[in-house]
């Protein structure tokens, strides 16, 4: 009874990634199973912090936390990874700043999923599984830019919360600033998701131009230079646009 059970919710698991944000009764029909039972499994997994609740919408049920602090763990040995690594450790070689690799989580967020320490005492950290809003983040916007035109109409029609002064929370301001992010082929955060910290990211891309990733060199708000925001564009375009060509291959 117990391995049915775990099966049970593995199976309710596989099933919210694939549908979410679903409903209990969505689920009952998939499964043809007691609602009682499914809302059980659901609040289950819940606890364990697998599944959580849409932040819009609270009868309806998305992928946890835990989920993405897994998947980092996944990749690692994904062809996406393989492709980034040695040219983030060029890149940080270069630059001497830390560099992160980071993954959409469907329309809410991006997961950092690899990362390259510089060697400055004071330098910007972010742990592997760390989550970040899709609205308010340099590797986000990268992200964003390349999305079609309908998932960033869904992306702006929600909340786009405030962490700073410098937080795009406009959606006609936001739509500006991925239009900018096309055209130059990078995206800036300065202090608009964490004060003190300010990035420049890249997209990765699969052969349909649909971004698979984001690379990003992120560093304290003392080092950064408005000055060399073309150079270090540049180099982080250069090496996304390599882990583009090496993941293509």
């Amino acid at each position: 009874m117990e391995m049915k059970s775990v099966t049970r919710s593995l199976r309710v698991l596989e099933a919210v990634a694939q549908h979410q944000p679903v409903t209990v009764g969505e689920l009952t029909k998939i499964f043809g199973l007691p609602k009682s039972t499914v809302q059980r499994t659901l609040l289950t997994l819940n606890e364990a912090g697998w599944l959580r609740a849409n932040r819009k919408d609270t009868t309806r049920w998305e992928i946890g936390a835990r989920v993405l602090a897994v998947r980092p763990a996944a990749l690692q040995g994904s062809s996406l990874f393989a492709a980034a690594r040695e040219p983030m450790i060029r890149l940080r070689d270069v630059l001497n700043e830390t560099i992160h690799l980071s993954v959409p989580d469907a329309l809410h967020s991006v997961v950092v999923v690899d990362r390259v320490d510089c060697d400055h005492a004071v330098r910007t950290f972010h742990a592997i599984g760390d989550t970040s809003p899709l609205h308010a983040t340099a590797s986000g916007h990268a992200v964003l830019a390349h999305l079609a035109k309908a998932d960033v109409d869904e992306v702006a029609a929600g909340t786009l919360e405030g962490y700073g002064e410098e937080t795009i929370t406009d959606p006609v301001q936001l739509r500006s600033e991925l239009q900018r992010v096309r055209k130059r082929g990078y995206a800036v955060n300065h202090n608009q998701y964490l004060q003190g910290v300010c990035a420049i990211a890249a997209p990765v891309l699969d052969g349909d131009g649909v971004p698979l990733a984001a690379v990003a060199v992120s560093l304290p708000d003392s080092r950064f230079e408005p000055g060399r925001l073309p150079e270090l564009g540049r180099l982080v375009a250069e090496t996304a646009a390599e882990i583009t060509a090496r993941h293509q291959a």
